[in-house]
């Protein structure tokens, strides 16, 4: 049976008197190093390059450091805050016996003084002092992140490329048409093929050709729009050919999840990618990582909602929300279209807020759908693949 991931405790318990524990600040331009060594009453730092190979070394030579002191190691465990350097050097590190962690950033506590202090000296103590909490197993500290493989974090590039070529695509034809409206000049649609052709024909109110040098600029604009359209029809042909042959379990489940009629391929990659690989325990972490779990605010009589968390995955709450509306359209005569009707009927003010609780229900139901076999109730499908 796959093990969950449950990142809340420490797999073992703490003995800091044999655990070499390390936690390191990076930049791009170097990493500082902090440590407690068993034995060794200073706390020391140490300022490196990125160079992984250094740091292993530093990190043994602690190790030698104890043992000379009479100690010894049998753990060396070492953490950082996840940022742009994402997580190979944590794998790097597991691969060769060290127990390395990735910290959410936002989930270590700050002052909140209007000017605190910050420094890397500073920010090594406070993340020294929240995970050794969690060592600990003391709820609250910090959390920590799930570490992908290579190949986890691989399979999501596809979506996230097409994410972006798709936004660039929507700026420049929306900037061309802003550029033709400024002139007066409606109707024309950047996203044609022919749409260069038809730019020699177009006139202002005034009767006059476009100027030479908007025109230049709209040309430049129209040849990047045709790149960029060329290469969202390379990911989507490669993402086809991949679902032909590949029969690995994500791949069956995007198979599985696109049969939902209004789900389509590009949503259920981006789901199955995102979010419903993962071994996630139970319902509570699913809507909890696509943030979509409120935040409520009370202190003694005061009762109010904030909203949504927001503090998961933006794309797939995004994307929920998205297929939600499309869910209403599609699925009309499912359970939870008509949970959706019946409290939406005589609150039409509410539809905006009742989608969002359509969308968290209608994950975790594709959830337990890809993952256990569970047809949502009065959900259609498409004909196998």
């Amino acid at each position: 049976m796959t093990q969950l991931e449950n990142m809340s405790t420490p797999s073992a318990a703490l003995d800091q008197n044999s655990t070499l524990i390390c936690v390191v600040e990076m930049s791009l331009k170097g990493w500082l190093v902090a440590g407690l060594v068993p034995g060794i009453k200073r706390q020391p730092l140490k300022k490196l390059e990125p160079d992984e190979a250094a740091l292993h070394r530093l990190l043994l030579g602690w190790k030698a450091e104890a043992e000379r002191a009479g100690r010894q190691i049998a753990r060396i465990v070492l953490a950082f805050e996840a940022g742009r350097d994402g997580f190979w050097l944590a794998r790097w590190l597991r691969a060769r016996g060290i127990e390395a962690w990735v910290i959410h950033p936002t989930s270590i506590a700050v002052s909140r003084d209007h000017r605190r202090p910050k420094t890397d000296r500073l920010d090594t103590q406070m993340l020294m002092r929240a995970f050794l909490g969690w060592l600990r197993g003391e709820p609250g500290h910090c959390r920590m992140a799930a570490i992908p493989t290579l190949e986890q974090e691989d399979a999501k590039r596809p979506t996230r490329e097409r994410d972006t070529l798709v936004a660039e695509r929507t700026r420049i034809i929306n900037r061309t048409k802003s550029a033709l409206i400024r002139l007066g000049i409606r109707g024309f649609n950047p996203g044609l093929r022919k749409a260069r052709e038809r730019l020699a024909s177009l006139r202002t109110p005034e009767g006059v050709p476009i100027p030479p040098n908007t025109l230049a600029e709209i040309h430049r604009d129209l040849a990047r729009l045709a790149v960029l359209q060329t290469q969202i029809a390379e990911i989507a042909a490669a993402r086809l050919e991949r679902l032909k042959h590949a029969t690995d379990s994500a791949h069956t489940m995007i198979r599985l999840l696109a049969r939902v009629i209004g789900t389509g391929i590009e949503t259920a990659e981006m789901l199955v990618t995102e979010v419903l690989s993962r071994n996630l325990r139970d319902r509570r972490a699913v809507a909890r990582y696509a943030g979509l779990t409120g935040s409520p605010d009370e202190s003694g009589s005061k009762r109010h909602e904030k909203g949504l968390a927001k503090t998961g995955n933006a794309r797939v709450r995004r994307g929920m929300i998205q297929l939600a509306w499309r869910f209403l359209l599609f699925q009309k005569n499912s359970a939870l279209a008509r949970w959706y009707n019946a409290r939406t009927e005589n609150a039409k003010r509410s539809r905006k807020t009742m989608i969002v609780a359509l969308a968290r229900k209608l994950l975790i139901a594709l959830w337990r759908f890809v993952t256990t076999g569970e047809l949502p109730e009065g959900v259609a499908l498409h004909p196998a693949m």
